[in-house]
């Protein structure tokens, strides 16, 4: 599924909602409803972190998931490459290339959550098992775990 279906839930907002930060505030929910859409290199190879936006990502346990030698946050320009989008308006799917898609367990959490819609003045609402159905992701456990 693009994001083509998704036109009538689309939200745009006149202020950025480039960071999970201002995407909550737009909407006007709690940080950890926000879907972040993350790329990271896997030995060089891209692939989707979905993670809620009260958390950090830990690159350990996403190495460890994928079995892989060294995981790091890929660089803007293989953002674009890899989904077609910038930074701060990636979506959870809809992505350029077919990449490998994790989803942090966290985002059951939440009956909905908010995810970028391809600009970093558009959010989609959607039920998180939706979101992980149709990204195609992994559930997976890769939550930073705050002390």
């Amino acid at each position: 599924m693009g994001l083509d279906g998704l036109h009538d839930r689309i939200r745009r907002f006149p202020e950025a909602t480039r960071t999970a930060a201002e995407a909550a505030a737009a909407v006007g929910c709690e940080l950890s409803q926000i879907c972040k859409s993350l790329v990271f290199a896997a030995d060089g190879v891209p692939v989707l972190v979905l993670m809620d936006g009260a958390s950090r990502v830990d690159v350990e346990l996403v190495r460890r998931e994928l079995g892989a030698g060294k995981v790091t946050r890929a660089k803007a320009d293989v953002v674009r490459e890899t989904t077609g989008y910038a930074i701060g308006g990636v979506p959870p799917f809809g992505h350029r290339t077919k990449t490998r898609v994790l989803a942090d367990r966290s985002l059951l959490d939440h009956d909905t959550v908010w995810a970028a819609a391809g600009t970093p003045h558009t959010v989609f609402p959607m039920a998180p098992k939706e979101l992980i159905t149709h990204a195609g992701a992994t559930l997976v456990d890769v939550r930073e775990q705050t002390a």
